[in-house]
């Protein structure tokens, strides 16, 4: 068989395991087993096990389970109720504050953890019910939190940004500092969107003539707005600490995810009063777990990339694709295009892992950025956690509210959507968003 007729076969083949419900880690091992077994020497499986162990053996990837362990500590303990009641407080005379605080903790949660369902989860829980409780359309309530529990995987510590430095062998501090100004200027158009959607929301309140509840406003006094502070201040604190250790060059990612780690569980010890076995055993058997699928899916993806590469499915596909009479910006373009689509179908783990080997030849060769690319890459993957048919986050949030329809959950999420794509097109005429931090700080 030719190359070509190999790569669609071996596509085809990606495809069906992926729909059969079967574990990713499964599905994508279990293709390149197959094709090893069929199109490559037999002794190249005896390599499988020492494949496996020689790309897991790298010290970055310690990030990974340090910083799941980091949002753990604070997805399975009250501090996330705390971060959101703090938040609100402060908010409250903004119009439509209560949405706006939502957008805030979640950016902020985010920021701590670096997982999109953690921080849905974690914030939806409470943010959902209060939301709708003052009025807030179930679709923009739902909203809000879908679309905010995206920013934790573009906020540093962001794992995705860590896959993906992996995979395109590029700095994962440079990276993490190219998340920085797109997550805070995503944080503030979605921001700015709830305002504008709630003030409409009170607009058609007014014209119906109840006393709607949206209707009515919300104050707290200068007390108990600074009663919050001492709740809010651990999280500041561990914020601040991440900070100043990993953009200060005092620490690496990997020790900056053991320290936030550390002062995270150290937080919900002292703080929340987790130091209980069965608190632990949450903790730490959640970590376990996540840390587990996403080191399995790892190793499979790079033993799938190895049997692609081997069979120069891969480099042929590179050739195809830097041919193309495109240019930089029409690549750019075509790029994005594939990304999303695939995202209605791949979780974005999968993408990076499986895709990216693909197109990175293609971005080199047209001399696109690949740090800036990576951050454009994790907002095309946020905005495949809240699409359908795979938007993990819709899921999540139909979970913690069953009664919001799964419909009108989408139909929230889309204003978020389109923010994002505008946030893309402002990152290509104005790269240094992105690109200004690690470029000037050293």
């Amino acid at each position: 068989m030719s190359t070509l007729q190999v790569g669609i076969l071996f596509g085809i083949a990606t495809f069906v395991a992926l729909f059969s419900g079967m574990p990713i880690a499964f599905a994508v091992g279990g293709v390149a087993l197959v094709f090893m077994l069929l199109y490559m020497p037999s002794e190249t499986v005896g390599l499988v096990a020492e494949t496996l162990y020689s790309e897991l053996d790298n010290f970055v990837l310690l990030t990974i389970p340090l910083f799941v362990l980091m949002g753990a500590a604070i997805g399975k303990s009250r501090a996330g109720g705390d971060l959101y009641s703090s938040l609100n407080r402060w908010m409250g005379r903004i119009p439509g504050g209560l949405g706006v605080a939502n957008v805030m903790a979640c950016s902020v949660f985010a920021a701590m953890c670096g997982s999109s369902p953690a921080t849905c989860s974690a914030i939806g829980s409470s943010g959902i019910p209060e939301m709708r409780k003052r009025g807030y359309s179930s679709g923009l309530a739902a909203g809000i939190i879908a679309a905010g529990g995206t920013l934790g995987i573009l906020i540093p510590p962001s794992l995705t940004l860590i896959l993906y430095g992996v995979v395109t062998e590029q700095s994962i501090g440079k990276l993490f500092m190219a998340g920085v100004g797109p997550g805070l200027l995503l944080t503030a158009m979605f921001s700015i969107w709830v305002v504008i959607r709630f003030r409409r929301e009170q607009a058609s309140a007014r014209l119906q003539g109840d006393d709607h509840h949206i209707l009515r406003e919300e104050s707290f006094t200068w007390r108990e707005k600074l009663e919050t502070l001492p709740r809010l201040a651990p999280f500041v604190a561990i914020i601040v600490i991440i900070m100043v250790a990993l953009y200060g060059g005092w620490a690496t990612p990997s020790e900056v995810a053991g320290i936030g780690a550390f002062f995270s569980l150290l937080m919900v010890m002292v703080i929340y009063g987790c130091w209980r076995f069965n608190d632990m055993k949450a903790i730490l058997g959640g970590t376990v777990r996540e840390s587990t699928m996403v080191m399995m899916i790892i190793a499979m993806s790079f033993l799938y990339t190895y049997v692609m590469s081997y069979l120069h499915i891969t480099q042929e596909v590179a050739s195809w694709m830097v041919g193309l009479p495109l240019g930089k910006w029409g690549f750019f373009v075509a790029a994005n295009i594939l990304l999303v689509v695939l995202g209605f179908f791949l979780p974005p783990v999968a993408i990076i892992l499986m895709v990216t080997p693909i197109i990175l030849p293609a971005l080199k060769a047209h001399g696109i950025d690949l740090v800036w690319f990576g951050v454009v890459m994790t907002i095309l993957m946020e905005m495949g956690l809240i699409h359908p048919p795979v938007g993990l986050n819709l899921f999540v949030i139909n979970s913690i509210a069953p009664d919001i329809k799964l419909s009108e959950i989408i139909w929230g999420t889309l204003p978020f959507i389109g923010l994002m794509v505008v946030a893309i097109a402002l990152l290509a005429f104005f790269p240094d968003i992105a690109m200004w931090l690690p470029n000037n700080v050293k």
